[in-house]
């Protein structure tokens, strides 16, 4: 099985092409072997269609990311802690003049005037508007028109190809071979929205309808097991904490339009479980004019945004929590525009984006955001936490390294990421997985199906835990295995960092997996994942008006995220009271021996899928809940001796 590690952008899946010079020769960059579910190839492009193309530049030092990302993590560095300014990062990351120049000779020798060849403020794109017949004279490529079976079409090739001089020069080409993962609108009930594409980006939150015992008793310990409330939280991770450093701390979590909070379902639920916060809402940041809609009003709409407001809000409380709202209602919104709202040097000359993978503003469409795009427009919050994924074969690596590498620049910034891992096992959304024969993903596949962000070594992944039934918050937590079973496994993509290595080698000695090369990436060299876990079943959330004023019972890797950034975000601010930073990227501390005595390592459950019981929960880390779930206090303390 071939990986790559996230630091390398340049990337090329086939042989060169046949001729003698070294300026002619060319090798193809991407390809991709199939079309994504759900769409099929309609018709060819038409030459004169003008194309916004954008080259993505190889970035300079990223050989060095996880090294200089350790050096500022590692609870046993002398640099812990001492993270990076933005401008530090976009300095030591820029693409060379060398690149640049050689891109651009490139396009000049094609034909393109040096007036049409735009390059974006942060050095790592080159921005060229070509036709259909310029495009693929240049990539040796043919671009069609592809149809999704729900509506909606996209634009795309099967591969490309680029001089093989210039492989050193190159990340990734847009638009190509990526097809579209932004988390699109659905048409509303009462007004029909122009984007109707199928969004593959998904929530990782199920219900099953289920009402809690009502009213909930949130000083009762005594139905954990049935129903998840704050106070089992507390009791569970020994999260007992009021934060005294408000002032100087943050949380942020992020939502994508259309999914959005209604204020009456946060109001009953803090009525019930924290009365101090009725009638608050979190502070409302805007990214390409997001909004906390109220249209449509129903589970699939504001069940995800109202569950992460009203446990990350209740398990900070005083702590403001900041809400990313992202993506207009017409467009919507990808993890890139995100990225592009809290990274300015991650922007590009109008967007960077790929207009059919991402969302391009400002958005012309009736109704939509026409303002430019949300560049640098935030600082991030020391801790941020999404709800929200997809799978590795839906989109190109070079397309995951790059926002992968995104993510590790955050680290050095002192963020600590948070990215649920799924809730089909070791299969995908909808109980996906992979055909071994084509790289597709298909009902009856048979290959595990990785998550995307969570297979990115710089985050950290956060599977599901489960109080077993009859049990208590005193018992040994197991693997969820209720309505959802945690993501989990080994990508097929990304390396394994170092901070892991010895805990995915003895995962691999001491409990081999009953599965071949064929069903998953078993290199024993490959980023393994979850990073821990925290509960994710049977959580109380309020619905006021969905089901009459009850409370209902929600699942899902959706709940541990916020969670465990809850409790990262009160060991800031314990910090950030006594002088101290933000802890940053918390993988490499973790996963180091001093930190073991910090969590309750899980041993029972595992996370079935693609028509296998999956991985299993065992003693130390593993492919089900990581190292294990929180103990607040033993963390607290540990990370108060560092500097």
């Amino acid at each position: 099985m071939r990986f790559i590690s996230a630091v390398v952008v340049a990337l090329s899946f086939g042989l060169s092409l046949a001729s003698p010079s070294l300026e002619t020769r060319r090798v193809v960059h991407e390809k991709r072997n199939f079309d994504p579910p759900g769409w099929s190839r309609a018709r060819k492009l038409a030459d004169d269609v003008v194309l916004p193309m954008r080259f993505g530049l190889k970035q300079s030092n990223v050989d060095r990311l996880e090294e200089l990302l350790m050096d500022v993590s590692h609870p046993e560095s002398p640099n812990y802690g001492n993270h990076w300014d933005p401008n530090q990062i976009a300095d030591m990351f820029a693409p060379s003049q060398e690149s640049i120049e050689a891109v651009r000779a490139w396009l000049h020798s094609a034909g393109f005037a040096p007036e049409r060849i735009k390059l974006s403020n942060g050095r790592g794109w080159l921005d060229v508007k070509a036709t259909t017949a310029e495009v693929e004279k240049l990539l040796d490529a043919e671009y069609h028109v592809y149809a999704h079976k729900d509506g909606g079409e996209h634009i795309a090739c099967n591969s490309y190809s680029v001089p093989s001089h210039l492989r050193e020069h190159i990340d990734i080409i847009l638009p190509t071979v990526n097809f579209d993962t932004r988390i699109t609108p659905r048409p509303s009930s009462n007004k029909k929205r122009s984007t109707e594409r199928k969004a593959s980006i998904n929530k990782h939150i199920v219900t099953t309808g289920q009402k809690a015992k009502s009213p909930p008793v949130p000083s009762s310990l005594a139905n954990c097991d049935e129903n998840i409330t704050p106070d089992c939280l507390r009791a569970l991770y020994n999260f007992n904490y009021k934060p005294i450093a408000t002032k100087k701390n943050s949380y942020g979590i992020v939502e994508y339009t259309p999914q959005a909070f209604l204020q009456g379902d946060l109001d009953l639920f803090f009525g019930n479980f924290s009365p101090s916060l009725v009638g608050k809402s979190p502070t409302f940041i805007s990214i390409d004019g997001g909004v906390a809609q109220t249209e449509d009003q129903s589970f699939d709409f504001n069940g995800e945004s109202d569950l992460d407001l009203e446990y990350g809000m209740t398990l900070v409380a005083p702590q403001q929590v900041t809400l990313y709202q992202a993506g207009d209602l017409v467009m919507g919104a990808s993890f890139n525009n995100l990225l592009d709202a809290l990274d300015a040097s991650y922007c590009t000359f109008e967007g960077g984006d790929d207009p059919n993978f991402d969302g391009i503003y400002p958005d012309n469409q009736p109704g939509g955001f026409n303002q430019p795009e949300s560049c640098g427009i935030v600082k991030p919050a020391n801790v941020i936490s999404t709800s929200y994924g997809s799978q590795e074969p839906e989109m190109t690596a070079a397309y995951q390294i790059r926002q992968c590498n995104e993510y590790g620049k955050l680290g050095l910034l002192g963020v600590t990421i948070l990215f649920s891992s799924g809730d089909n096992g070791v299969a995908g959304f909808n109980g996906l997985c992979i055909d071994p024969a084509t790289g597709q993903e298909v009902a009856n596949g048979t290959r595990f199906n990785p998550d995307f962000p969570g297979n990115c070594p710089f985050v950290t992944a956060v599977g599901a835990t489960q109080i077993n039934p009859g049990s208590t918050v005193n018992d040994p937590e197991g693997a969820c295995e209720q309505v959802i079973f945690s993501g989990g496994g080994f990508s097929d993509i990304f390396a394994m960092p170092s901070y892991q290595k010895d805990d995915v080698l003895s995962f691999f000695k001491n409990h081999p997996p009953p599965f071949s090369a064929a069903q998953f990436n078993n290199s024993q060299k490959a980023r393994g994942y979850p990073d821990l876990a925290a509960n994710g079943a049977n959580y109380v959330i309020g619905r006021e008006k969905q089901i009459d004023g009850e409370f209902e019972l929600v699942f899902g890797t959706s709940c541990s995220s916020p969670v465990v950034g809850s409790l990262i975000t009160g060991i800031n601010d314990a910090r950030l009271a006594i002088g101290k930073k933000p802890v940053g990227f918390i993988n490499p501390a973790i996963y180091s021996p001093a930190f073991r005595i910090a969590f309750n390592d899980i041993t029972t459950g595992g996370n079935q899928g693609c028509g296998t019981p999956g991985f299993t929960a065992v003693s130390g880390w593993d492919p089900v809940t990581g190292v294990g779930t929180p103990n607040f206090e033993r963390l607290l303390a540990l990370w108060l001796l560092l500097p």
